[in-house]
């Protein structure tokens, strides 16, 4: 009985102390809009505005492209030549690739 006393009696004399850390604990850590619920969705939005920019430059970069093709039938070939690897009727092409090609284990072993 003695240690409930003095345990009740530490609890009124700092009840607002530990009101303060409890709160503080709710709000910082609890709490759906706790302080780290917001960090992450800060991390979030960071993340999308970088999506966003890469996605502006993508689509800047394809109105180039349609504007070129809108040119002329160069624009055209040269395309079909970068890209697909189309050729003319007299010549050939080559593709050069500086990949590295994967490496591949011959143990038996592991299975």
């Amino acid at each position: 009985m003695g240690r409930l006393k003095l345990l009740w009696a530490l609890v009124s004399h700092y009840k607002y102390a530990i009101t303060i850390v409890v709160g503080i604990l709710l709000v910082g850590f609890v709490d759906e809009n706790s302080f780290m619920h917001r960090v992450q969705l800060e991390m979030q939005i960071s993340d999308l505005t970088d999506e966003i920019n890469r996605y502006n430059e993508q689509n800047a970069a394809d109105l180039q492209q349609l504007r070129e093709l809108r040119r002329g039938a160069k624009a055209y070939e040269r395309i079909a030549r970068e890209r697909y690897f189309m050729q003319a009727d007299d010549e050939d092409i080559y593709v050069l690739s500086d990949d590295e090609k994967p490496v591949t284990s011959n143990n038996e072993t592991i299975e």
